[in-house]
């Protein structure tokens, strides 16, 4: 951890303490702006301990400058707390905590990248490249793979493999078959969402690689190696296109 001034911190936390000591015991909505404030400072520290404070990850900031902006961000989140949809919540306190959560965190973050270095990347690139490499694209990737398996690929210039049916069994979930139709429209080009329907069976039996080229028009010995290009692609664009929330329910 990067040097900063421990009696400052001292001060800081001495201080948080007597304050948090004399805020009364109270419904969420019933704090004044000033209280909530103070009642989720102790959090902000929290999520800042957790960012990698070494100079290569944080440029000139310490964890002091950590929990600084996260306050920044806290104030910023309190103000914008919807108080209609918080208190109809099952658990006030669970989506109070998420909600200020991931503004402190979006506020510390800021603050890293404007001050780690003199090149700058615009913070909604920056946001593209957290999600590109975040879980949720991971379980998006794992969702869609485990739907539309690979199309066999024949080898040594035979036709037996790919003539091969495929025994895996369909889901049968109505409601998914609803969900894959609704977002395949939405995304694909004609020709990517006939690939999907057929490989996949999707209100019809499944179909081969050959098959598929068939239907399509696709001619050509290598006519399977075009059909399985088109479902890489058709999947990898489902992969980029979809939020991780939309496919929770099925994982």
């Amino acid at each position: 951890m990067r040097s900063y001034s421990i009696q400052n911190y001292i001060r800081y936390k001495n201080s948080l303490k007597v304050k948090l000591k004399k805020l009364p015991n109270k419904p969420y909505n019933e704090y004044t702006r000033n209280e909530l404030i103070i009642k989720f400072m102790p959090l902000v520290e929290n999520l800042a301990r957790k960012f990698p404070s070494g100079e290569q990850a944080s440029g000139i900031m310490n964890i002091m400058d950590f929990i600084q902006e996260g306050h920044f961000g806290l104030i910023r989140a309190v103000d914008r707390i919807d108080w209609h949809t918080l208190m109809s919540s099952d658990d006030i306190e669970k989506t109070i905590k998420s909600f200020l959560a991931k503004r402190i965190r979006g506020a510390i973050r800021r603050g890293i990248d404007s001050n780690r270095g003199a090149m700058r990347i615009p913070e909604h690139k920056l946001n593209e490249i957290r999600r590109y490499f975040s879980k949720d694209r991971k379980m998006v990737e794992l969702f869609f793979n485990s739907i539309f398996l690979s199309i066999d690929v024949p080898s040594d210039d035979t036709d037996m493999v790919y003539d091969i049916p495929d025994k895996s069994e369909p889901f049968n979930y109505t409601m998914l078959n609803i969900f894959l139709k609704n977002i395949m429209m939405k995304y694909l080009t004609e020709s990517e969402l006939k690939v999907l329907v057929l490989s996949y069976g999707l209100d019809c039996e499944k179909h081969s690689a050959k098959q598929i080229a068939s239907k399509l028009g696709i001619k050509g010995e290598s006519s399977y190696v075009r059909v399985s290009q088109l479902k890489k692609q058709a999947v990898d664009k489902l992969i980029e296109k979809v939020d991780y929330s939309q496919v929770l329910d099925y994982l």
